[in-house]
């Protein structure tokens, strides 16, 4: 017989009872998850700032404490390697390390697909030689050619990264873009593509603007998250150009913000795989008819949302 093994759930080892972090209050030791947020709100300068202060060991933003520093591996599929390096300089300068003794590697090939079996295996062994406390891959959108919308095509993206948390050890952040016009909806829930993504992440940061701020929100899977949002500016100071906690916190709302007539449209339909009928929308919603229809007019004229023979869907960005 080639059973699985299995274990009393007495017998099972217990665990030190204290959460493990790689990021004090931010980023769980070993976290696979997401950096999202809109396009220019500054998520690549976030989670390069991550990676500066793992390799360094000095706290991320300039406020939270590094428990487990180590080597950084970096693919920056969207920005010139000259940016890259000018953004690393820049945090560098801001965190007081020396450049030149910044542990952070990065990958300079032009491309890197997580659906193509060759570029798995070559990042596989790229994280076996050097064997990095930490991951960041930027962004999503640029690492396959898959739609983002089918969870049977990111599942086994997402599943591949999982694989390296386990085998290596290390935390992965996966950067990602919330899908236009999101801006009401909860940071997980506004991610663009298959719910997939939502669902994978141990730790999770999301940045958003409000009005002039520019708003992070932390999630995790299995540890109390940051209460309330946290005001980041990105700080000029000399050479060095980095993201810092703002000193006067925004005001956080009284009350729990309720979404958009729009936005609960646009959350039910990301939580299906296949075409709903507006009857459909209306009893997912909890909504009148007439609001149902103003909603969907409004985000098939925004070309966010696609109308078929089944009904309607989340267009493909």
């Amino acid at each position: 017989m080639n059973t699985f093994p299995c274990e009393l759930a007495y017998r099972l080892a217990q665990g030190k009872g204290e959460e493990r972090w790689l990021v004090e209050g931010l980023w769980s030791e070993r976290a696979v998850g997401i950096v999202g947020g809109e396009p220019k709100v500054c998520k690549s300068f976030l989670a390069l700032d991550m990676a500066v202060s793992v390799a360094s060991g000095r706290p991320f933003l300039r406020r939270f404490a590094v428990q487990r520093p180590g080597p950084v591996l970096v693919f920056a599929a969207e920005d010139p390697l000259h940016v890259v390096r000018a953004r690393l300089l820049g945090i560098a300068c801001a965190a007081g390390v020396p450049f030149e003794k910044l542990d952070v590697h990065v990958i300079t090939v032009p491309k890197l697909r997580l659906d193509d079996g060759e570029d798995r295996r070559r990042l596989s062994e790229t994280v076996a030689l050097l064997r990095p406390r930490l991951l960041v891959l930027d962004p999503f959108v640029r690492l396959h050619r898959i739609d983002e919308n089918v969870a049977a095509d990111v599942a086994p993206l997402l599943e591949s990264l999982r694989s390296l948390e386990r085998r290596f050890e290390l935390a992965v952040v996966l950067v990602h873009h919330s899908r236009k016009g999101a801006g009401g909806m909860r940071g997980g829930q506004a991610l663009r593509g298959s719910s997939e993504l939502h669902a994978w992440g141990d730790s999770n940061l999301y940045l958003r603007r409000r009005d002039r701020d520019l708003l992070l929100s932390v999630e995790h899977r299995a540890a109390a998250s940051h209460s309330g949002e946290l005001a980041l500016e990105l700080r000029e100071e000399g050479d060095a150009l980095a993201l810092h906690v703002r000193e006067e916190q925004a005001q956080p709302c009284e009350s729990p913000c309720r979404p958009s007539p729009q936005d609960r449209v646009l959350q039910a339909l990301d939580g299906s795989q296949r075409s709903v009928t507006a009857r459909e929308l209306r009893s997912l919603c909890r909504m009148r008819t007439s609001a149902v229809s103003d909603a969907l007019s409004a985000l098939v004229g925004q070309e966010l949302v696609l109308r078929d023979q089944g009904g309607y869907r989340i267009a493909q960005q």
